[in-house]
Parts: structure tokens; sequence; C-alpha cells
């Protein structure tokens, strides 16, 4: 499949998914509105969805990141990346891109396809932002620090742990070198270690 094709065929997917999500964000967020975004300008900055509550009219901006190359998957963890290469350079992920304008991550897991060409049912878990950075940090995880583990294990396939972290309960680093075209460089964290240090919660 070419990159066109692949690009349209995964518009598409997204496309399919904002329909159940939208029912999922119908159906559980009573005293929220929301609106999905369009503006590409907004969407680079990571906003694809604004709520806003309807109390006190106060709007949060939400990235939606879904684990679309997994359906009928249901991981118990979710990738965060940290850079990837583009026409040979290397460009800054979205987890610490000050560019972004992100409040909350949602986490699209679980993915399920029942019927033909549609998406019958997911998870969704929504990250707090900067809780998440906040705590790395004091775990010592920031920007600085993960510099230095790519630099170590530049050209590394795979898996690589990470000091502060448990790699079987809470996360690692993956390099994904060889096997993916944009070489992303990810933080893999579990969901189930997001819930319970406060800094997730789940939607559906």
């Amino acid at each position: 499949m070419d990159n066109k094709s692949s690009f349209k065929s995964d518009l598409e997917k997204e496309q399919k998914l904002a329909l159940l999500l939208d029912t999922y964000y119908k159906e559980n967020l009573n005293h929220y509105t929301f609106e999905r975004v369009s503006d590409i300008a907004q969407q680079l900055a990571g906003i694809d969805v604004i709520f806003k509550n309807s109390a006190t009219q106060q709007s949060y901006y939400l990235d939606e990141k879904a684990q679309l190359d997994y359906v009928n998957e249901d991981l118990p963890t979710f990738a965060f990346e940290l850079c990837y290469q583009k026409n040979g350079k290397v460009k800054e992920g979205w987890l610490f891109d000050t560019a972004k304008k992100t409040d909350f991550y949602a986490l699209v897991t679980g993915i399920y396809s029942d019927a033909p060409n549609t998406f019958t049912s997911c998870k969704i878990t929504f990250v707090n932002r900067k809780k998440l950075i906040g705590f790395l940090k004091n775990r010592n995880i920031d920007k600085s620090v993960l510099d230095e583990y790519l630099t170590t294990y530049e050209g590394e396939q795979g898996k690589i742990e990470l000091r502060e972290l448990k790699a079987k309960t809470e996360g690692y680093l993956y390099f994904s070198n060889l096997n993916k075209v944009e070489k992303p460089i990810n933080l893999i964290l579990r969901l189930e270690f997001l819930l319970t240090n406060g800094l997730a919660k789940r939607l559906v």
C-alpha cells in the first residue's frame, strides 16, 4: 500500500472511530458539551475535541490517541511518543512538545469491530497531560533524562528498560528503528499504572 492510500485508509478509520467516540462522550459526559475540531492548525496543536463544562464554561482541549493498529485486541499498555523521523530528520514527539495545547489525552484501546466497516466498542481512558508530565518529572523522567537514553541506545530496536520505572508494572522505552518507517521512540506506560497513580480516569 502506498503512502497516499495508507493515509486515506487511516483517515477513514479515524472518522469511523470518531462516530463511536462521540456516542460515548454524549452518553457519559453529562456535564460537558463538546465539539469536534476540523481546523488543521488546531489539530496540529494537539486538539481533536474541545470539551466545555456546562456549569463553569471552562474549556478543555482533548487529543485522541487510538490503537488503530491493534483492532480486536486489548493491550494493557499505551505508547507515548517521544520522537520520530521525517525526511531523515528527528522530530519532537507529542508527549513533551511544548507547542501542543493538549489538556487531556483520550487513550482509545480495546477497539473492536464486530460488524463490517464499523467499530462497535472500545475503551476510553482520559489522561491529564500536566499531571502525567509532573509525575514523570518527580520520578526523574523528563526530556533531558530521556534524551540521554535516546543517545545511549541510538539505533537499537525493541524494549529498553528505564532505571526510573519498573518495566513489568509501570513502563519502559520502545525503539522502532527497524519495523516502522518513521522510526518512533515511545515511552510505553501501563494503563493500570496511570489509573492507580491518579493520572488517568476510565470513561468507558
